[in-house]
């Protein structure tokens, strides 16, 4: 056995040019499909994540018929109840009400669609990060409460400014149309340009006045200590509040939710693909091998090297470029990743686009252990299967024949 495998070692190398070029290509390929799969991975979590910071949280609370058409007089039911069991429970870092109207922004230069947000802007802080995104003027100032938050590109579209005023008119719990003024303090940019064009965030207490009391709540948006912990906590709120409806982020936007599920099992076939091409490769190399020493197989043969023996030789010459290439691979694609995941990768000649999917223009590449561990394992499995091509051509060999061969 020990010769069979110091056979099959120094066999790799005796056409060093060949041996190199093959495992440069397995490396290659290692490493550019590593990465570009840690671009996706990166993209994908940074759309989730700036939206679960902006506008998703971990988990909302409503009234079961609140979203259906944004009816003002669909408040969460025993909301008393809920903030308590909210403030006790351990699994929440912190949560937000909110005062929601669905209605018609306007200003003299037009008027378009928007969801007016009423919070106490404190709390606020802690869900999302639109204090940490003005682009122009303050979060909320001191003064009057008729303070507005607004997007960029609701900003541009309504050609609006800092100190200019905006007209919102919403249907009342009465069925009338009521009108607010708004003066515009601050501009944000979230990195989502659909939610930037069809958002405002007001004061929850200047609302209270709008509406003549205070309570009144239709969302509560919280966050866990840790996002894992969001199913667990849904399932208990669903126990002791089956008369509101409660949704994770994935189920708000069940687009988001699809896509980080199929993600991991598209890379998985986009890896298989490269493999498959590197396979190829591989077996002709090996046949190519196998070809030229069709003399030198026939004298093994005849001295006694049987079939088990020689299928293992072979086998072992394929699996032996492999132990070099992926290893070698692995580790640039890991030094470039960590690399890039640091520094990040400047996309801003795309902004726009990247916009409209709630992306940044920074990316900062990014891959799990698990994937790293999984391609290895994917790679040395589908070399073995190349193998098994040059292997049986080998054994098809006569020794008469062969040694006689040229």
């Amino acid at each position: 056995m020990r010769q069979i495998i110091k056979i099959a070692w120094r066999n790799v190398w005796r056409n060093k040019l060949r041996s190199f070029i093959v495992i440069a290509s397995m490396v290659l390929g290692l490493w550019s499909g590593l990465f570009s799969a840690s671009m996706m991975f990166a993209l994908n979590n940074q759309r989730i994540n700036s939206a679960i910071k902006s506008q998703l949280s971990h988990m909302q609370i409503h009234h079961p018929s609140f979203q259906d058409n944004y009816d003002v007089k669909y408040q969460i039911n025993s909301l008393n109840e809920v903030l308590k069991a909210l403030d006790t429970n351990k699994k929440v870092n912190s949560y937000s009400t909110r005062i929601v109207l669905s209605g018609m922004a306007s200003t003299a230069r037009g008027a378009t669609g928007v969801k007016l947000i009423g919070t106490d802007y404190v709390n606020e802080k802690n869900i999302t990060d639109i204090h940490s995104s003005i682009v122009k003027g303050t979060y909320f100032s001191g003064g009057t409460s008729r303070q507005a938050v607004i997007g960029q590109e609701l900003a541009e579209k309504l050609k609006l400014d800092i100190k200019k005023s905006i007209y919102l008119t919403f249907v009342n719990e009465n069925g009338a149309q009521e009108r607010l003024k708004l003066k515009v303090v601050g501009i944000f940019k979230s990195g989502n340009s659909m939610f930037d064009g069809s958002n405002i965030f007001a004061q929850k207490n200047y609302l209270d006045k709008v509406f003549g009391k205070e309570g009144v709540i239709h969302e509560i948006a919280l966050v866990c200590n840790d996002v894992a912990q969001a199913k667990e906590l849904k399932d208990e709120l669903l126990v002791a509040f089956p008369n509101n409806k409660i949704e994770l982020w994935s189920e708000i936007s069940p687009e988001l939710g699809y896509a980080n599920e199929m993600l991991s099992i598209f890379l998985y076939i986009f890896m298989i693909i490269i493999l498959i091409a590197l396979s190829f490769g591989i077996i002709n190399t090996m046949l190519m091998a196998i070809l030229e020493r069709k003399r030198e197989l026939g004298v093994l043969m005849s001295v006694g090297l049987n079939k088990p023996k020689l299928f293992l030789m072979i086998a072992l010459e394929t699996l032996f470029i492999s132990l070099v290439s992926v290893p070698l691979g692995v580790f640039i694609s890991y030094m470039s990743i960590s690399y890039f995941g640091d520094v990040g990768i400047d996309l801003s000649m795309v902004e726009k686009g990247l916009e409209q999917f709630g992306m940044g223009t920074r990316l900062y590449t990014e891959l799990y252990l698990d994937y790293y561990i999984n391609i290895t394992l994917l790679t040395f499995l589908l070399t073995f299967i190349s193998s098994l091509f040059p292997a049986r051509r080998a054994l098809k060999l006569e020794p008469a024949v062969a040694v006689r061969s040229i």
